[in-house]
């Protein structure tokens, strides 16, 4: 569905429900023959995008060529011939009458059974940074420009010129890193692909035009694919010059429009001057801006550097967190196309194998709504990361969960105000008697932790392991996810005589269930705020963020509580169970009016 865009997805793993909103064209692609009349009459002029604004086309166009359909396409924001119609040439001289100034989008529904994410990448736009001249210098260019300058179907029919003067460059400079490996301006990280870019680039250069000089100014050239490193031999033996080091400055001569870059060599040391006609900027990439919509609509994980994250950076590579949606290509992260073709391969065998068991296996550990304790309140609902839960507030009708879609995380029970909804394998009461069980002796002497299966337990995994030593004394309780552990979890191990209460999960950008984590983290400030109102330190609740990879750290933190716990004194202790003494008894009814009867401690001003 060529010029289309996906409005809204719905649904689950099997059976999802995409909304397509076809574009209007207002050109009738069945009778359009691409004859190209309109083009001629065509009064408008506007910049061409495919062609990074090398070249112009009209307000009616082909997108690009051997484009699908073969048909053109009307911009009605640029077209002078509807409302009211100034123009309407392109109508006049169209023997097929394929123009049609009433066309409207359309929107389509479509079921599917999975989704692949493949919508890649955006470039990197260089002109904040200012000391290359990037748009004050018309032979300051991006790699993206000068792929379409050097293609035999672009604005040049292929030939190597500069923008100033139209004449075939003597010297033509590269510079690296553009955009990337930057902590000020662009990203940190590395873009993959812009090295060996640039590699081939100086190849074919020097294939076409074997007299024009080239330099190419990099931190450090990255050729670690199979095959990449011959070709950067290759480069260097046909005569390119490479020089470590980026350029600080770039000026311009205003008579003969050659560019001076400044630039200190860090292989022989001290500063340089070298005089290019032509600079090209290999920029890296980042992110599309749209990423946060697509995250939305198929509730994504997006990583620190904003590409998609998958479920497993090993064991599930193409697996979104989402089940049924897999990723492909540069929508994961920066990758060159053999990756991107690998990628593809796995993700439509992954959905293929999927499709074909004709049904879905989910672990039993999802969580089940207790109708006649449900009162429709709606919490759940805006809680779930995989929006496997619903709900009709208005009609006050109990909640439901899709088994298919709901993951386990347990973040619904733990929010959940009133004890609706539990977890398979992972109960209140389940919990609750692993509390009692641990603290029943020598509760004084222990640290109760509360770990997360695939990160915090994981890394104390790790930490045994690897033998690195920390307290015997801390007492794990293994949860699917931080956000399972319940504020009256915490309270009972503090009312059961627990001197530190360990809270511990995923980073924020590693979470197994999207976002669940968040819920963690706004649940122990407000328990934070609770334990100090009470009189009890707040400190005494400890939250960490631990990694699967992080063994080390966990030892670390594991001391850094039991030294916490040394300083808990027993009267603290005794004061919180006295405090908390309703967590573990609760007020009992008042047989006359039907309303808990008032506690102890809470007559005496301390609220429970």
């Amino acid at each position: 569905m060529a010029y289309s865009e996906v409005e809204n997805v719905a649904g689950y793993v099997g059976n999802f429900t995409v909304t397509v909103r076809k574009k209007a064209r207002y050109v009738d692609v069945k009778e359009c023959t691409a004859c190209g009349d309109c083009i001629d009459v065509c009064p408008v002029t506007a910049p061409d995008e495919f062609e990074e604004g090398l070249s112009t086309r009209k307000a009616i166009y082909q997108p690009f060529p051997q484009a699908v359909p073969s048909a053109f396409v009307l911009n009605i924001d640029e077209c002078l011939g509807n409302n009211p119609i100034a123009c309407g040439k392109c109508l006049e001289v169209c023997d097929k009458d394929c123009i049609d100034y009433d066309d409207k989008d359309k929107l389509v529904d479509i079921d599917v059974g999975t989704i692949i994410v493949t919508t890649g990448m955006a470039v990197y736009d260089p002109t904040e940074l200012d000391e290359f001249g990037y748009t004050r210098y018309e032979n300051v260019i991006t790699s993206m420009e000068f792929e379409r300058l050097i293609n035999s179907g672009g604005p040049t029919q292929g030939h190597l010129i500069r923008l100033t003067d139209l004449k075939e460059p003597k010297t033509v400079a590269f510079i690296q890193c553009v955009g990337s490996r930057s902590e000020n301006k662009g990203n940190p990280y590395c873009s993959n692909i812009c090295c060996m870019n640039t590699v081939k680039d100086c190849l074919l250069i020097k294939d076409h035009y074997p007299d024009v000089k080239l330099k190419v100014f990099y931190i450090d050239i990255r050729a670690f694919g199979k095959g990449f490193e011959d070709l950067f031999q290759r480069s260097k033996e046909k005569g390119a010059v490479y020089i470590r080091g980026i350029p600080g400055e770039i000026e311009e001569d205003p008579e003969t429009k050659s560019l001076k870059l400044y630039v200190e060599n860090t292989t022989e040391g001290g500063t340089e001057c070298h005089e290019a006609d032509m600079v090209i900027l290999s920029v890296g990439v980042h992110p599309r801006e749209d990423s946060s919509a697509i995250q939305k609509l198929l509730t994504l994980q997006r990583s620190q550097d904003g590409f998609f994250l998958e479920a497993h950076p090993k064991l599930k590579p193409v697996d979104a967190a989402t089940q049924g949606v897999f990723f492909a290509g540069c929508a994961e992260g920066p990758k060159d196309i053999k990756d991107s073709v690998t990628q593809a391969g796995a993700a439509a065998a992954r959905a293929n194998r999927l499709m074909m068991q004709g049904k879905v296996s989910v672990e039993a550990i999802t969580s089940t709504i207790i109708p006649e304790l449900c009162k429709a309140c709606g919490i759940c609902v805006n809680v779930c990361p995989y929006h496997a839960i619903s709900c009709d507030t208005e009609a006050k009708t109990p909640a439901t969960v899709v088994e298919a879609a709901c993951s386990g995380c347990g973040a619904c029970s733990a929010e959940c105000p009133f004890g609706a909804i539990t977890m398979k394998h992972f109960t209140d009461k389940q919990i609750e008697s692993q509390i009692d069980a641990m603290l029943e002796v020598d509760p004084q002497d222990k640290v109760l932790a509360f770990a997360c299966n695939w990160c915090s337990y994981s890394g104390g995994d790790l930490a045994g392991t690897n033998r690195f030593q920390y307290p015997p004394n801390v007492r794990l309780i293994r949860t699917m996810c931080s956000g399972r552990v319940d504020k009256k979890f915490v309270l009972r191990a503090f009312a059961r005589g627990a001197p530190i209460v360990l809270l511990s999960g995923c980073h924020f950008a590693d979470c197994h269930y999207i976002n669940a984590v968040h819920w963690t983290q706004r649940r122990v400030e407000k328990l934070w705020d609770q334990l100090e109102k009470k009189g009890i330190r707040p400190d005494r609740l400890q939250l960490e963020w631990i990694s699967a990879a992080e063994g080390q750290k966990f030892a670390t933190v594991m001391r850094a509580v039991e030294e916490l716990r040394q300083k808990v004194t027993p009267e603290e202790v005794e004061h919180t169970k006295r405090v908390l003494k309703d967590v573990l008894e609760p007020p009992k009814k008042d047989p006359a009016k039907g309303k808990p009867a008032e506690s102890e401690s809470a007559a005496s001003g301390v609220a429970v």
